[in-house]
């Protein structure tokens, strides 16, 4: 639609106006949207743009989501950052019907659902609806407005745009890999070939490639011999962001946990084994569970398996604000990865993003993840808990059962794990891809900029 083909704070005279490098980020998911990924894609953007870029912002229009947050404070502190917009329109929303705003009854709503399953069963990306629609909106974009593009995936369709872009405007692209593409732990069905050939298309002529923890950019490597274009850039927490988090005052010891589930393999269940044998001994004092998110149908009927119904508080979905204080607030949180005891690379690889976050945060952390996983290092690393597998309950119970009687767990030092850190690192990835395009062009080496503009 015409109406989301429009670039805020961005044209002037025709151009996008800079002497900095121009990076064209393409992120989907991105504030006011409430999904986790907005984390990265603002942080990345919010740094970038204070370090030598000028930052361009493709994304969906607010009004596409099913849920934002304060959009105008979130506008006055894009515009405040100088970020600019380009939003977009999604043609094929009833693809993606729980993060979109979409018709949810009659026939055309059952239409839909059945374009969804032959979609899945297929393998096409839900979102590949927006390509078209963010190509349409990129339209004002010529050869020499931007000097590289930066696509962060899932979506994965972002890598489509990105190649698409690349070519018509003549300049390199990089992925972001949130997530692995064909190589995902929580796939439910096999992916078809079509589909793993155009990922390693993509990553062929991509300049480079990001992955956010070590065991999936492995893989990556394994599988389709990324080489010296891989580097990890995990997740990280903004301490600006955190600064202003004050602590829930629950009264009593709150376990919370927080996100999502991915049955069967990230379920509560080792939590409320371990908590039921904490209950049937009495000797800790007062304490509760609490959960905040959209699954409290599991939630629920793993505590009446184990006896816990009386010990569970469920709040649903709420403002990030107060998940964030609920976190800071807690006794204990939780997280988890896996509850098998795969070691395969994939499962190894897991690192929730809202881990960082409780890093941020200096909250005690009970991380349930398969042995040798990259978040074990992390956490160990923190100073502020300790990983177990799920079978592990004794062990769980008993680490439990030591912080509702009172031990601590001091945060070490985190700054590796700041979003300003992270975002040098971003920056000598992009600056480098630049650089070394431009000299492929020219036959000589662009004048190098202030090697920090900060």
């Amino acid at each position: 639609m015409a109406q989301y083909s429009q670039v805020r704070h961005v044209m002037r005279d025709g151009h996008l106006p800079s002497k900095r490098p121009r990076l064209l980020f393409l992120a989907y998911p991105f504030p006011p949207a409430t999904p986790i990924a907005c984390v990265r894609t603002w942080n990345v953007a919010k740094y970038l743009q204070r370090l030598r870029w000028d930052v361009t912002v493709v994304t969906l229009h607010p009004s596409m989501w099913r849920r934002v947050e304060n959009p105008e404070a979130v506008d006055a502190e894009i515009e405040k950052e100088g970020i600019q917009r380009i939003f977009t329109d999604h043609r094929w929303r009833w693809l993606a019907p729980n993060a979109l705003n979409t018709p949810n009854e009659g026939l055309t709503w059952f239409a839909a659902g059945l374009c969804r399953e032959i979609t899945q069963r297929v393998g096409i990306d839900p979102h590949i609806g927006w390509v078209q629609a963010a190509e349409l909106a990129c339209s004002v974009l010529r050869p020499g407005d931007v000097d590289i593009i930066l696509a962060t995936g899932a979506p994965f369709a972002a890598f489509i745009l990105a190649k698409r872009l690349s070519t018509r405007i003549g300049c390199p692209y990089v992925l972001d890999y949130r997530d692995p593409w064909t190589g995902s732990p929580h796939g439910a069905r096999p992916v078809r070939s079509v589909i793993i050939r155009q990922e390693a298309k993509l990553l062929r002529n991509c300049a480079a490639v990001m992955m956010v923890s070590p065991s999936w950019a492995a893989e990556l490597d394994q599988r389709f011999g990324v080489g010296s274009k891989l580097h990890v850039v995990t997740n990280a927490y903004d301490p600006e962001g955190l600064a202003g988090v004050r602590p829930y005052n629950f009264g009593h010891f709150a376990i919370v946990y927080a996100g999502q589930f991915y049955p069967p393999k990230r379920v509560i269940s080792p939590i409320m084994a371990a908590l039921r044998g904490l209950k049937d001994t009495g000797d800790v004092g007062a304490w509760f569970f609490h959960y905040y998110g959209g699954q409290e149908d599991h939630v629920r009927a793993q505590a009446k398996e184990f006896g816990l119904t009386e010990r569970l508080i469920l709040h649903g979905r709420v403002p990030r604000a107060e998940a964030l204080a609920a976190a800071r607030g807690a006794g204990m949180n939780v997280v988890i990865t896996s509850v098998t005891e795969d070691d395969t690379p994939r499962e190894r690889g897991i690192i929730p993003g809202k881990l960082f976050e409780l890093l941020g945060l200096r909250a005690p952390v009970l991380v349930i993840a398969p042995p040798h996983g990259d978040i074990q290092a992390i956490i160990q690393v923190s100073g502020l808990g300790y990983s177990f597998p799920g079978n592990d309950i004794a062990g769980i119970s008993l680490f439990l059962k030591n912080a509702m009687q009172g031990r601590t767990y001091a945060a070490r030092d985190l700054q590796a794990y700041a979003w300003p850190n992270l975002a040098m690192r971003i920056d000598t990835i992009l600056y480098e891809v630049v650089q070394n395009t431009t000299r492929d062009k020219a036959g000589s080496t662009v004048p190098h900029l202030r090697s920090r503009d900060y």
